[in-house]
């Protein structure tokens, strides 16, 4: 039995394609709930599995309102190329996790970062597409905790 849980979202999305891609892998990762802050979500092709059938939505108007209400016990981890962030290989997820990725044209500004219990990031060259970058944080999370 697995134990832990979950969620993953995005502050202020940008394009609403790459949302509805990150919830078709979040449903097939295990999410236990999915969120987007800022912006609300609209129905996209991109989620052929019409994840939010099956797992919950929430929507929160601010990072204030999503920080009041998230799971007392939670990890907030901020995914986002930044200088003194921990790189995913090396990374232990915690058992009960939520993953923040921004935007992809701004990230997560300085005062949410500054909030959150773990940075970490993917090495990369460039900037990932953010369904991508979290597609990759859920299958780290799944191959470390199986």
């Amino acid at each position: 039995m697995n134990r832990g849980y979950f969620g993953i979202g995005i502050y202020h999305p940008k394009a609403g394609i790459n949302i509805g891609t990150l919830w078709r892998s979040a449903y097939n990762f295990g999410a236990s709930f999915i969120f987007t802050i800022g912006r609300r979500y609209k129905s996209q092709s991109s989620d052929t599995t019409k994840t939010p059938r099956h797992i919950p939505l929430y929507h929160y108007l601010s990072f204030e309102d999503f920080n009041r209400k998230r799971p007392a016990e939670s990890r907030l981890v901020a995914i986002e190329q930044i200088e003194n962030a921990k790189n995913l290989k090396d990374f232990s997820h915690p058992l009960q996790a939520i993953y923040l990725l921004g935007a992809e044209d701004y990230g997560i500004p300085k005062e949410v970062l500054d909030k959150c219990n773990f940075k970490v990031e993917i090495k990369t060259p460039m900037c990932l597409n953010v369904a991508v970058a979290g597609s990759i944080v859920m299958f780290d999370r799944n191959n470390k905790t199986i």
